[in-house]
């Protein structure tokens, strides 16, 4: 099976970088980067692949993110520039990350990238600090419990800039409109609502008014109709990152939309959920993601070609994401230096993504510094089945 072979060999030879790294020489730059590749399960203590002739599933978004960052720093390292690139496998068995962490091949270690779980950040966020360098969270989309950090970095924004980012759209383009932001119980549910309270109470601006209903398990076309308005537009807060709810929402809203006009925006996870089909034809429904792969522009084109040439297979945004965070953050560590890490901020060095990296103060009141997050996120608009940018 050729798409197993290729995909294997690549694994092979993310193996050989992980545990052959040798440490550069002082006069280049160096980035090492965290990644779930799991070599310890694919392979057994002799080196045997312990899989036959498949490729579990667990093992493509580490190595996607893995192949996409090496092509970035190939391309770059094909132009002569004095950079090093160091790969560990976050999930190894034999080397726990600690102790790769601590190890003297990063002792000189300018730049961390990880694509990380919350403990990982942790590990990752501490060892930032420690040696006074940025660590770029390429992943995560919150902040893993690290505060007072300024060598933190969240690309991936948080829930809270998420929903700053929907008020704002809907003070520019929505203020006349009747809103409802719909949730069910739970946890997460209740900090989006405290999110939008929040900033309904700390605008500048005109204030929305604002309708929040709390939705049982049985999502009735007639607990939707009823808190809306057959004579003008509806814009439709749903305010779960639960997928399932979220697209049973969606459903139902998009059945009554004859009668109510509506407006459907979700959160971050809708871009997992497959709005094709007459459930909801003609109905506008919306997303944010800091992310946005949909383009295909040359570059794109060049890359998922060299990708599906090596793999058989079609990219996931994960390759895309390993290729952007890489050439992004090396642009930026070559141009400035030893000085990096006080240049978190500059713009520039778009490759599909336009990050807006901003420092955050939780509590403004002692103007401690907690990290810095990509606040720029993209509305997507799907309708018919078509995606594209709204704003």
């Amino acid at each position: 099976m050729k798409k197993i072979s290729l995909a294997f060999l690549l694994l092979l030879l993310f193996k050989a970088a992980v545990t052959t790294a040798q440490a550069p020489s002082a006069s280049r730059h160096k980035i090492a980067i965290f990644a779930p590749l799991y070599l310890d399960s694919a392979f057994d203590a002799a080196g045997n692949y312990r899989y036959n002739k498949t490729f579990p599933k667990f093992l493509n978004p580490g190595l996607e993110f893995v192949q996409g960052a090496e092509l970035a720093a190939d391309s770059l390292q094909k132009t002569g520039v004095p950079l090093d690139v160091y790969i560990y496998d976050s999930r190894s068995a034999s080397t726990p990350m600690a102790r790769q962490i601590n190890s003297t091949e990063l002792q000189n270690v300018e730049m961390i990238i990880g694509q990380a779980n919350t403990q990982d950040v942790r590990l990752l966020a501490e060892a930032a600090v420690r040696k006074k360098v940025p660590f770029i969270s390429a992943t995560l989309p919150n902040d893993g419990g690290v505060f007072n950090n300024p060598y933190f970095v969240i690309l991936n924004s948080t829930l809270r800039t998420h929903c700053e980012s929907i008020y704002t759209y809907l003070q520019k383009y929505h203020p006349a409109d009747h809103i409802v932001l719909f949730t069910k119980s739970g946890a997460q549910e209740e900090q989006i609502k405290t999110y939008f309270t929040q900033m309904s109470q700390l605008t500048n601006a005109a204030r929305l008014k604002m309708d929040m209903v709390t939705i049982g398990n049985q999502i009735s076309t007639y607990s939707l109709s009823s808190k809306l308005d057959s004579t003008r537009k509806n814009i439709c807060i749903v305010g779960s990152l639960n997928e399932e709810f979220g697209k049973d929402m969606a459903q139902g809203l998009a059945s009554i939309s004859h009668t109510y006009p509506v407006s459907i925006i979700g959160m971050p996870t809708w871009d997992g959920i497959n709005f094709n089909g007459s459930d909801f034809k003609d109905v506008e429904i919306m997303y944010t993601t800091p992310f946005y792969y949909g383009n295909p522009d040359k570059l794109n084109t060049e890359i998922t070609t060299d990708f599906e040439v090596k793999t058989k297979g079609k990219p996931s945004d994960m390759y895309y994401r390993g290729y952007e965070v890489m050439l992004h953050f090396a642009l930026l560590l070559l141009k400035t230096g030893k000085d990096v890490a006080s240049n978190l901020t500059e713009k520039g060095n778009t490759v599909f993504t336009q990050f807006d990296i901003q420092p955050v103060f939780l509590n403004p009141q002692n103007m401690t510094l907690d990290y810095f997050e990509n606040k720029k996120l993209y509305f997507v608009r799907t309708l018919n089945g078509v995606k594209n940018l709204q704003y």
